[in-house]
């Protein structure tokens, strides 16, 4: 008797039946996208799909090499397909908070570049509002980052957390850069004018909200099963 998939697994699964030979694809970052890649390498094994991925992260780069997924960039491919991410929360309007793996600044720019973007979560990712199982992620740069903080604590009306390692460092990013961890009391009432808020802040390179970028969710369930949703 097969055994029952988790539902990351379910998720990463469904989501890889997308996938056309031909194309262009953004592959996002995270434990459930781990579970797509190794489904997509299955199918470019068993279907011979000719596909290039452009990877949000080292990480998820690193991975689909050793997988036999074809990587590229934006560079060359400044134009996607698909992309296939996961997410930390998502509200019943399609609008996410990402950027728990620390990788939201380069899943922004490529979830922008694609024609579709599919979201794979597991149970319990799914909210009423944002910002109340999961802190807000927001990228800011090194420099002057304890003023930065300062800045988004007042614009936002939060809490923010210099993320770090376990040994006590500050995380850095592919990109340099340091994540600030914001908990906001009562969730986040408007997603909208808090992303036009802190975006404007000296300092923040991104904000972990993804707003009119997710058309498709795959939330893996207990029981094997997968519930699709589309916006």
């Amino acid at each position: 008797m097969a055994e029952t998939p988790s539902p990351k697994q379910a998720a990463g699964y469904a989501a890889a039946k997308l996938v056309e030979t031909g194309m262009k694809i953004g592959l996002g970052t995270g434990t459930t996208v781990a579970f797509f890649l190794e489904a997509l390498a299955e199918r470019i094994g068993q279907e011979k799909l000719e596909v290039i991925g452009v990877a949000t992260s080292v990480q998820t780069a690193e991975l689909a090499r050793e997988l036999g997924i074809p990587i590229s960039d934006l560079e060359h491919y400044p134009a996607l397909d698909l992309v296939i991410d996961g997410a930390d929360e998502v509200d019943p309007q399609f609008r996410l908070i990402k950027g728990g793996g620390g990788a939201l600044l380069r899943e922004k720019i490529v979830a922008a570049a694609s024609a579709k973007v599919a979201i794979i979560i597991g149970s319990g990712k799914r909210v009423d509002r944002l910002g109340t199982t999961f802190l807000l992620p927001v990228e800011v740069i090194p420099f002057g980052h304890a003023t930065t903080r300062d800045c988004v604590a007042k614009a936002g009306g939060c809490t923010p957390y210099v993320r770090t390692t376990e040994e006590g460092e500050p995380f850095v990013t592919d990109n340099g850069n340091y994540i600030l961890d914001c908990r906001f009391k009562n969730g986040i009432a408007d997603p909208e004018k808090l992303h036009a808020d802190l975006s404007q802040i000296p300092g923040v390179a991104e904000v972990g909200l993804f707003l009119n970028l997710c058309d498709i969710v795959f939330e893996g369930q207990d029981d094997g099963s997968v519930v699709t949703l589309n916006r």
